[in-house]
């Protein structure tokens, strides 16, 4: 799926030579670089102004002095960037385009250059980020399914880092929809990461977009995943934290999302799993508590009058009084298998066996540390 009327022009082999060294000097960086732009106008006239130009606009930092010399390997990057350009939906945009997310260019430290792939008319589309953990549940694993189709439903582009888990949950039941989906990532996009997840990132390719603000061929570097953060933060209109442990990445984009004025929510869970500590959190910090994708479109007036209204995604089940004694015994909440067997007065080999057929059948999910936890249908 394409849409050519949204593309951005193909820049010559000049133009994009001078923001790739831009981009890639040692030492310039995001922020330095948006001071020579403002200063001096765009990256050929930067390159054409004088050395002393360079250290006026950057406050006499050494750090100038590097504009003079071309950065490693820089002609072979213009030179497969531009073959990379000549792939399908393959694109690049700069700090100045008229599709460039206006969100981003009020950053202090926006993307210079991006590289994109797919559906470039999704970037002007209402979008909200979910985000959680890689290591979920397997109801974590469907809330974001479940809510991210829903909301992709009513044309909601979902934002996501393509990361595992919840980030890939989010994307897949994001392109059941029309709203579809935007992954940031953090490598170059001539190369996929995690690689389980090629062929989802395929996928999002021709019914989505991909983005990333590093060159091509940019290996995944630790340092990149929380810098992407700040990019899916401030592209939606909000962020959904669907599972995250108190030291899991995505409170540093929730709280990023705050920092910029954008809505935060939060699926609550268990007060016994670790999973949903971190959304605990934030629903204490002033996290909008959510059960359903209508929580979320009421928060953002997603208008119903000239809207579709969004099918519920259940976070809890409506029926819960199971015909099992064992899911009855179970409950909601996750616990032991001592718990277990205390509130069941079953002997501990019968009620592995249990156990294991409602595992088998998808009604209990073991958690780690031997703790069951009790899963919604679909």
């Amino acid at each position: 799926m394409t849409d050519a009327a949204a593309a951005p022009a193909v820049p010559d082999r000049e133009e994009l030579s001078a923001w790739l060294r831009l981009l890639e000097t040692p030492g310039i960086g995001r922020q330095r670089a948006r001071q020579l732009l403002l200063a001096l106008g765009g990256p050929r006239e930067i390159f054409d102004a004088s050395p002393a130009a360079w250290r006026e606009a950057l406050d006499g930092h050494k750090a100038s002095a590097a504009l003079a010399d071309l950065p490693e390997g820089h002609a072979a990057l213009v030179e497969r960037t531009l073959q990379w350009l000549e792939q399908p939906d393959c694109h690049v945009l700069v700090l100045g385009d008229a599709l460039y997310p206006a969100a981003w260019r009020e950053m202090a430290d926006p993307p210079l250059l991006l590289h994109a792939r797919g559906r470039m008319a999704l970037l002007a589309q209402d979008a909200l980020a979910i985000v959680g953990s890689r290591h979920p549940t397997a109801q974590g694993l469907d809330h974001a399914h479940q809510f991210a189709a829903a909301l992709s439903g009513v044309g909601m582009v979902v934002v996501s880092g393509l990361a595992q888990g919840i980030d890939a949950a989010a994307h897949a039941g994001a392109l059941d929809g029309p709203g579809s989906t935007i992954a940031l990532v953090g490598t170059g996009l001539d190369r996929v990461y995690p690689r389980q997840h090629h062929a989802l990132a395929g996928r999002i390719a021709r019914e989505g977009l991909l983005l990333s603000e590093h060159v091509l061929g940019t290996p995944p570097l630790a340092p990149h995943f929380p810098q992407r953060n700040r990019l899916i933060a401030r592209l939606g209109r909000g962020t959904l934290v669907v599972e995250a442990a108190l030291q899991s990445g995505s409170l540093i984009t929730a709280r990023l999302a705050m920092e910029y004025g954008r809505e935060v929510f939060a699926i609550p869970g268990s007060i016994h799993s670790p999973q949903v500590k971190g959304c605990h959190k934030l629903i204490k910090e002033g996290a909008k508590l959510v059960e359903t994708t209508q929580d979320i479109l009421d928060e953002l007036h997603w208008g119903t009058t000239t809207r579709p209204q969004a099918t519920a995604a259940p976070a809890a089940p409506v029926d819960d009084t199971p015909d099992d004694p064992l899911l009855a015994a179970l409950g909601w909440t996750a616990c032991t298998l001592d718990t277990l067997q205390a509130r069941t007065g079953w002997a501990t080999a019968e009620l592995s066996i249990r156990l294991l057929d409602l595992e088998l059948s998808g009604q209990v999910q073991r958690l780690p540390g031997q703790w069951f936890q009790r899963q919604a249908s679909a």
